[in-house]
């Protein structure tokens, strides 16, 4: 008995220190973001709050805390609550599969935890949407459903096929089958329509329409300010660098001891703004008809080619060495 109740405060302490790792990392991202964005545009960014700026997110995140308290006069209220923290929540549970020996990372089925939880996320977008009592606000978190739904299709597809290679779900597999060569070598075009899919799933540029600033009023500024907006801005960016560490974990080597592992995923994050910053906003129709009329049909060829290519290896290999 003594055994297991030291091993859960174990793993207590283990999520308390991902938490608070998970906030900093959020708060440093940040600032990250924007001084990128201020160097495209030749400008300095935050430099004022310390050295450089470095506490520009901590004087941001308490001018939000201190602001005024605000809702929607005829909003439902528990739901219109309820519904940041439920995004915040359903983002953290997804780092319980975070590398730590006596975290879940040891669960047989991992791939199916994440699928499952990223899957729940629209609720926190259907309920912010309706319990504003807004119609403007309900045709926006609809249209954010449909292309989560849309998206997150391809990105299951993807994530199946590459750990049917490995004949397993367990994320923590991959590791054994890239000592000696990384996937994405293999899986070049499936890492591309990947990225994609992340970038739609997480709502960032070109695909971040429930939240376009400059036409939308920055989406959920509406309806959400103060502590309600803190836990909607955790969440999304909480997902950015969760979702660049599954990619990273994919298709680069995951040896969480060695530090290329974290550079590589720094450059992702660094792509992710750079494409932010160069490529227009698509329109929506053009967005649902990119997932469905073709990324959805070459993600399932490709899913043949592949598994034709694992069921006959030796036919396929003797077949591209024919002369």
């Amino acid at each position: 008995m003594m055994q297991i109740m030291i091993y859960m405060l174990n793993i207590m302490i283990m999520f308390f220190l991902v938490l608070i790792n998970i906030l900093i990392s959020v708060a440093f991202l940040t600032l990250f973001e924007r001084k990128i964005l201020a160097y495209f545009h030749y400008r300095k960014g935050p430099n004022k709050v310390s050295f450089m700026g470095l506490m520009q997110p901590f004087s941001d995140a308490l001018k939000l805390l201190s602001k005024e308290f605000f809702y929607p006069m005829k909003s439902n209220f528990y739901f219109y609550l309820f519904a940041p923290m439920l995004m915040f929540i359903l983002i953290l549970s997804l780092w319980i599969i975070y590398p730590f020996m006596t975290n879940s990372i040891n669960m047989k089925f991992n791939l199916m935890f994440f699928l499952s939880l990223l899957s729940m996320g629209v609720y926190g977008l259907m309920m912010s949407g309706w319990s504003s009592n807004n119609s403007f606000s309900m045709i926006g978190s609809l249209r954010s459903i449909a292309q989560s739904i849309s998206y997150e299709v391809t990105l299951s597809i993807s994530l199946l096929l590459i750990l049917m290679m490995i004949n397993n779900i367990n994320l923590n597999y991959l590791y054994n089958y890239q000592k000696y060569l990384y996937i994405f070598i293999l899986f070049m075009p499936l890492m591309i329509m990947m990225f994609i899919s992340m970038l739609a799933e997480i709502n960032r540029t070109p695909f971040d329409l429930s939240e376009g600033e400059s036409e939308l009023v920055s989406g959920f500024n509406i309806e959400y300010s103060n502590s309600k907006f803190i836990l909607i801005f955790l969440a999304e960016y909480t997902s950015i660098i969760f979702m660049m560490f599954i990619f990273v974990m994919m298709f680069f080597n995951n040896n969480f001891m060695n530090i290329l592992m974290y550079l590589i995923t720094i450059m992702l994050i660094f792509l992710i703004v750079w494409i932010r910053i160069t490529l227009p906003r698509t329109r929506y129709d053009n967005l649902m008809y990119f997932c469905w009329y073709y990324k959805l049909p070459l993600i399932l060829v490709m899913f043949m080619v592949y598994l034709i290519m694992l069921k006959y290896p030796l036919e396929m290999f003797f077949l591209m060495n024919y002369k």
